[in-house]
């Protein structure tokens, strides 16, 4: 059986036993699965199931924080006298190749206050992004590297 499967069925099993099968409970139930399932992984042989979970959680959060960072900066522009902002396109070489990791990446990135994926090269090997602040567009292109993109191949390898 799949590990993610027992484990969510370990929160949905949770939130029977509490009587509440609200978001907080099954959240709850996840975390005390995954701590059960992590204590009887000698059970299931190797699996990358555990590791993944910490990835997965670590762009979450790096995702999170670009999102607090971001707006914060948008709002800042919007709301002071002096507008910093330079808007431009840049290409975006892209390491990822699969369909659900390009999808993740341009989606990361539309959802960051500031800039939006705008297109997809014809080999799929560019994203084409417009970001509000690109005073220098190869320290744009490092960040989301070295952030998003980095943390999707490490989700969801």
């Amino acid at each position: 059986m799949n590990i993610f499967v027992l484990n969510a069925f370990l929160a949905v099993s949770w939130a029977a036993l509490i009587g509440s099968f609200s978001a907080t409970n099954l959240l709850i139930g996840y975390g005390i699965g995954y701590l059960a399932l992590w204590i009887a992984r000698p059970l299931f042989g190797q699996s990358s199931y555990f590791e993944r979970v910490w990835r997965v959680l670590r762009l979450a959060m790096l995702f999170v924080y670009e999102l607090v960072v971001s707006s914060l900066r948008v709002v800042w522009d919007v709301l002071t006298p002096t507008h910093l902002s330079r808007p431009g396109i840049i290409a975006l070489p892209l390491d990822v190749s699969r369909d659900d990791e390009i999808l993740l990446v341009a989606n990361l990135i539309s959802l960051t206050p500031g800039s939006l994926s705008l297109d997809l090269s014809a080999d799929r090997k560019t994203l084409y992004v417009h970001a509000m602040f690109v005073d220098d567009p190869e320290t744009i292109r490092r960040e989301l590297k070295d952030g998003m993109e980095r943390r999707v191949l490490e989700a969801l390898e």
